[in-house]
Order: C-alpha cells, then sequence, then structure tokens
C-alpha cells in the first residue's frame, strides 16, 4: 500500500499569506517558508507584523474565503484518491484550512492549531509537531506504508528525503539549487507522471 503526502499551499492551493499581504498592501506577510527555512521564526514574524496592524483572525478568514484551488488541482485529487491513500501535510492552520477544504472533498488535513484570544487577535500558534511532515512519513513507515511525497518549499523537505520517492513541484530555484537529488515537476501532468514512476520504485 502506497501513501500519497502533499503539501498545501502553492501544491493544491495558492500560498494564503501571499493572497493576505495581496489585500492588506503589507509586503512583509509575502515571506514564506520558500523564503525561510525555520517555520517558527515565520510564523512569530508574521504573528509580530499581525499584531503591528492590528489584524485578526476573521480579516485573514475574509480573504481565504475568497481563495480557490489551484487550476486542476481537485480533478489531480480525484487521480491520487483512485490510486493511493491520500493525506494531506501542511504548516497551515485548522482555522485557516477548512473553505479550501471544502473545495477539495475534504481530504484528510494534517496541520497545527491556532491561539485565538476574545477580541479576534491571533496571540500564539501551536504546532501539531515539530518537523511533523518528516515524522508523519516515519510513522507511516511504521505501519508498514511506502510513502510518494510531493512539496514545493523548505519546510517539505524532509518529507520528500523521507519518503521512498520525493517530487517537488514548482519550487523556487534556491529549493532547486539545494536539493538537486529531488525531480522537479511544473504542472499536474508532470506530477502525474512523477508519481507513475516512482509507483513503479515502490514495488
Amino acid at each position: 500500500m502506497i501513501v500519497a503526502c502533499l503539501d498545501l499551499e502553492g501544491v493544491l492551493v495558492p500560498e494564503i499569506w501571499i493572497n493576505v499581504a495581496e489585500r492588506t498592501g503589507i509586503d512583509a506577510l509575502r515571506r514564506t517558508t520558500r523564503d525561510e527555512p525555520d517555520y517558527s521564526v515565520l510564523m512569530r514574524q508574521r504573528l509580530a507584523i499581525l499584531d503591528e496592524h492590528g489584524l485578526g483572525i476573521a480579516e485573514i478568514q475574509q480573504v481565504i474565503g475568497t481563495m480557490q484551488p489551484l487550476p486542476g488541482a481537485a480533478e489531480f485529487l480525484d487521480w491520487l484518491r483512485e490510486r493511493y491513500q491520500l493525506v494531506i501535510l501542511s504548516d497551515t492552520f485548522y482555522q485557516f484550512a477548512a473553505p479550501l477544504m471544502r473545495q477539495l472533498s475534504f481530504p484528510t488535513l494534517f496541520c497545527h492549531n491556532l491561539e485565538v484570544n476574545e477580541q479576534g487577535r491571533i496571540v500564539n500558534f501551536h504546532l501539531r509537531l515539530e518537523d511533523q511532515k518528516r515524522k508523519a512519513v516515519e510513522a507511516f513507515h511504521g505501519l508498514n506504508l511506502k510513502v510518494i511525497a510531493a512539496g514545493d518549499s523548505y519546510n517539505d523537505t524532509s518529507m520528500l528525503l523521507e519518503a521512498e520517492a520525493g517530487i517537488l513541484f514548482s519550487p523556487p530555484d534556491n529549493v532547486i539549487e539545494e536539493f538537486p537529488q529531488l525531480p522537479v515537476t511544473r504542472d499536474y501532468q508532470q506530477l502525474r507522471d512523477a508519481f507513475l514512476k516512482a509507483e513503479e520504485l515502490c514495488r
């Protein structure tokens, strides 16, 4: 049995924080895991920026409510479901993801939680686990399952390297340069082909 593990933002849906940056005009929120390898550092920066500008959970959820999956993402997930078990491993938060998961027919999602006060301000974030994507793949291995994984950013690379086969999807040049051992795909047809090739290696 093979489990397909996918990142969410940048692979199936647009980057949430970039959309928030575009809507609010706060360029500092454009920074993502494509730029900062340490996710906790990145989140602390984001929360400080939100606090500085007086933005809370409602403003972010309002932006997310206007977002849609990337063109072809839902069809790609349908294709994956026919062949593999499917799990989304993301560094987003359950409070952000629900509207997007609905549009993707609610795949299984492992991500993190936000702490929100009574005024709707995001005061903290709680990671499900440090390096949770890699540890999820390790856990699947412990269940005697093989894993094919796909992601686009620094925070996906430990998952990709832990899997039997890891695939980069539309990554930035800096990630490609630092991880030349990982194959690069640019669209969902290429990603399908990469999954099929990896499936052969898993047998």
